[in-house]
């Protein structure tokens, strides 16, 4: 037991750098990430019958429409828009069940998949630019000057892990960026810890009240195309690391069911939506341990950590530019994994109809087009996905 509780708390080690960096960028409770993640990987094991070796973590497909729901309907009007999210993985699983994989291979080709993950990455561009520049909005909250001076620093930490360190390092360079980029924050005196000091050690959670609106959820929901292609994917490179087949057992639309009611469950306590996280798919390979029981150790370790005041408090306390240097990288990463997808599945751009699938789920996605029709309204990641899918579908494909 003692060993599997050590593994399981090294997957959310590799899982934790990215797990609360997307509460901290959106405004969101830490805490409820990290009990949101917990609570919804138990689940998940529950619902898959204890077969699938997935961790859930916090979603970044949903940052920037995070953002723009809490500034234009606030907190509550957010979560329940995030919890009717989860209904979008019922709604594929019911697919899958009746239809098979073949349709989701259909609606998600690479042309489709590759340019809206690639939109993900590049939708908060200006978000880890401004960061790293001492920026909060139009506020500039730290000189810029020692904001570049942090955000270089953790930049070039993060480089360095990922390229020099060792095959475990290289799964947590974000986290180790972080770090150091905090301790230097604290050398230079450009840490806040009143805050820490007076954070107790056990603290629950501070639970918000949930907004019923339509609008807000008619929003959202378009955002879940993302993270369901993202699920899939991660289902079957874990199968090919663990040499099984999950879409077949306990079956795909099993696993996006459980996928889906995490997500329900993080909207409704306040977090973030949870998704499959390649870091663990990663950890997997190179350990070589993929035992489901160690995903549960991790999740229980995410719980408790939820109940530490003070070290909430201390994630609380990061700078901006911290945050800022190592999002230039990672979210460059995620962008430039969709161009990958384009380019592993030789997608053909003299194809006029690919051309324009491209085209336009990158301007649009990226732009900040928003299609607005009165109380409903799309834009972002999830106007993209639904661009890319319907012109895929009507497009002829003829060069």
């Amino acid at each position: 037991m003692f060993k599997d509780a050590v593994s399981g708390l090294q997957i959310l080690f590799v899982a934790f750098g990215a797990m609360v960096l997307v509460p901290l960028l959106t405004g969101l409770n830490p805490a409820m990430a990290l009990l949101g993640a917990g609570v919804s990987t138990i689940i998940f094991q529950i619902v898959t019958n204890f077969k699938v070796p997935i961790f859930l973590g916090s979603s970044f497909a949903f940052i920037t429409p995070i953002i723009y729901s809490i500034q234009t309907w606030g907190l509550g009007s957010t979560m329940f828009a995030l919890f009717c999210t989860g209904f979008v993985y019922f709604l594929f699983s019911l697919i899958i069940k009746i239809k098979g994989e073949n349709l989701i291979q259909k609606l998600f080709p690479p042309v489709v998949i590759g340019p809206v993950i690639t939109v993900i990455g590049l939708s908060v561009a200006v978000s880890a630019s401004s960061m790293a520049m001492g920026k909060s909005g139009a506020t500039q909250v730290m000189p810029q000057t020692q904001a570049l001076l942090l955000a270089s620093f953790s930049f070039a930490i993060t480089i360095i892990i990922a390229i020099f360190g060792s095959k475990i390092l290289k799964l947590v360079p974000i986290l180790i960026g972080a770090v150091c980029g905090y301790f230097l924050a604290l050398f230079l005196g450009l840490v806040d810890t009143s805050a820490i000091a007076a954070a107790p050690w056990f603290a629950i959670p501070e639970f918000k009240s949930i907004s019923v609106n339509f609008s807000a959820a008619i929003f959202m929901i378009p955002v879940a195309i993302a993270p369901i292609i993202e699920h899939i994917g991660a289902v079957m490179a874990v199968g090919g690391v663990t040499n099984k087949d999950y879409t077949k057992d306990p079956g795909l639309h099993k696993t996006l069911a459980g996928d889906g009611v995490g997500v329900c469950f993080a909207g409704l306590i306040g977090g973030p939506p949870v998704t499959t996280y390649s870091e663990v798919t990663g950890a997997i390979m190179i350990t070589k341990n993929a035992q489901v029981k160690i995903m549960t150790w991790a999740a229980i370790f995410a719980i408790l950590l939820a109940f530490v005041g003070k070290f909430n408090a201390i994630l609380s306390s990061i700078p901006l530019p911290v945050m800022g240097g190592v999002m230039i990288l990672l979210f460059g990463t995620i962008a430039s994994l969709g161009i990958k997808t384009l380019i592993d599945a030789k997608v053909d751009l003299s194809n006029n109809k690919n051309l324009v699938i491209i085209s336009v789920t990158l301007i649009t996605g990226v732009g900040g087009l928003v299609a607005d029709f009165g109380a409903i309204s799309f834009a972002g990641v999830g106007l993209s996905a639904l661009l890319a899918i319907i012109l895929n579908l009507l497009l002829p494909n003829k060069n």
